[in-house]
């Protein structure tokens, strides 16, 4: 009779959590998201695309062509913005010198990332979140400097999607700061933004997440003609590159080889991205990058940050990294007639959303445990309260091993909480989460006694 009446609370708490819908959204930031405009996006691709060239070793003096007046471009919108911002928003160009490489460097340059700090309302408060795209453009031969570069859509989409944001988001207030740069040198071997992860690293940046976006303005691809402006890629690494030995062991033993933050923090952008942007599914690939290939989030991820890279769902390699040109009735080059505007306005409100939930939302939940000292088939989670932040409760979430992403969410205003389920077929994590539902990244759990 125990046993059948311990069966019948099982069943009956299993369902009371099924049964728990949460989904909540938050009006301020659903107002935000409406206001991200495609003509605005396109106003900023056929300014940097004015420009010529926006290759790293173009010119820097010309006032109207070169990658020189595109910086001073994007500082004076940052600027424009900063007017709006309550004194909240500065802006200016981060400044650094490579010397010559003797590869796609012929020479000692000066490069700079454009950079707009919106600081966080909170003092306490140190977590800095990262929105990236880079300014550069190049031709086929990444060397010529000279010659029309156009960029519309590599990187100019993403280079908008950052201007767009920091429009938009200069005008509200958030606990936690945000960064909107424009980083150069990406062509040449990610110069920019390894000088901005190192330089984040050097000065104990409190960086939680980056997004990275780079090429996410078009809707087709050459060779499968596929046209597709519902779908977009978020890249995320598995083991941590400077994960040492003993934390490798950890990941092994522990099965959470699909688990590092950065994958944490792709499956958060899905899940906020989908909840407040229409139309638009997020793609999880469980790559650091396209096939060999890489981008201006890896710096950061080699610097111990969590970073994701955002790309269109299909490439076309006829307008990326090619000459202008018309060969054989096909014509080649990044211009603009090739972005789809709206395809980039869901992408950058996918930023916005994601960026705007993060930094309303507590910081994440301190000394997340498992109880691993007895053998059960329940599973004993532990933890404490967020460093900063209002916190109404905690989400944890749970999902099974074979599943991409988090499956339920379970809310608590405890700090503990045990549940019917096998620590051995689940993976569990939790997050804070205050009154207007924002939550913070999730926490995997550490086995503790």
């Amino acid at each position: 009779m125990k046993k059948f009446s311990f069966l019948l609370f099982c069943v009956a708490f299993c369902n009371c959590l099924f049964a728990q819908t949460i989904i909540q959204h938050d009006a301020e930031i659903e107002q935000m998201v409406q206001q991200v405009n495609a003509d605005s996006l396109q106003s900023y691709i056929k300014s940097l695309v004015a420009f010529g060239t926006r290759s790293t070793l173009s010119n820097q003096t010309s006032a109207t062509k070169g990658i020189g007046a595109a910086r001073n471009w994007v500082l004076g919108k940052f600027n424009s913005f900063a007017k709006q911002s309550g004194g909240r928003l500065s802006a200016y160009i981060d400044t650094f010198t490579v010397p010559s490489d003797g590869k796609r460097i012929n020479r000692n340059v000066v490069l700079g990332n454009v950079m707009a700090v919106l600081k966080g309302t909170d003092t306490a408060d140190r977590r800095i979140f990262i929105i990236s795209g880079h300014l550069d453009s190049r031709r086929t031969d990444v060397m010529d400097s000279t010659n029309d570069a156009p960029g519309a859509n590599d990187d100019g989409s993403g280079s908008a999607a950052v201007i767009e944001c920091a429009r938009i988001m200069s005008k509200h207030r958030f606990p936690a700061t945000i960064i909107f740069v424009t980083v150069s040198g990406e062509e040449q071997g990610l110069f920019g933004s390894h000088h901005l992860a190192e330089r984040a690293k050097k000065e104990n940046w409190n960086v939680e997440a980056m997004l990275n976006n780079d090429i996410v303005g078009s809707n087709n691809s050459n060779e499968t003609n596929i046209i597709n402006n519902t779908q977009v890629r978020v890249f995320s690494e598995g083991i941590p590159a400077n994960a040492s030995e003993r934390e490798i062991r950890i990941i092994r033993q522990l099965g959470l080889e699909n688990d590092s933050k950065s994958r944490e923090l792709a499956r958060y952008v899905k899940e906020t991205g989908e909840r407040y942007v229409d139309n638009l599914e997020v793609k999880l690939i469980y790559r650091i990058d396209r096939f060999l290939r890489s981008g201006d989030h890896v710096p950061f991820l080699d610097n111990g940050f969590t970073a994701v890279r955002i790309t269109e769902m299909n490439e076309n390699f006829n307008h990326q990294h090619q000459d202008v040109r018309k060969e054989n009735g096909i014509q080649y080059g990044d211009l603009t007639e090739f972005v789809d505007f709206d395809y980039l306005r869901k992408n950058t409100a996918l930023n916005l959303c994601n960026l705007a939930n993060l930094a309303k939302a507590p910081s994440v939940p301190t000394d997340v445990s498992v109880e691993v000292r007895k053998l059960t088939n329940s599973t004993l989670l532990s933890w404490k309260a967020p460093k900063t932040g209002n916190v109404k409760g905690y989400y944890v979430l749970m999902r099974e091993t074979s599943s991409a992403v988090w499956q339920k969410k379970i809310f608590t205003t405890s700090t503990s909480i045990e549940l019917p389920y096998s620590k051995d077929n689940y993976f569990f994590a939790v997050q804070s989460v205050n009154e207007s539902g924002n939550e913070s990244l999730p926490v995997v759990p550490m086995p503790g006694r």
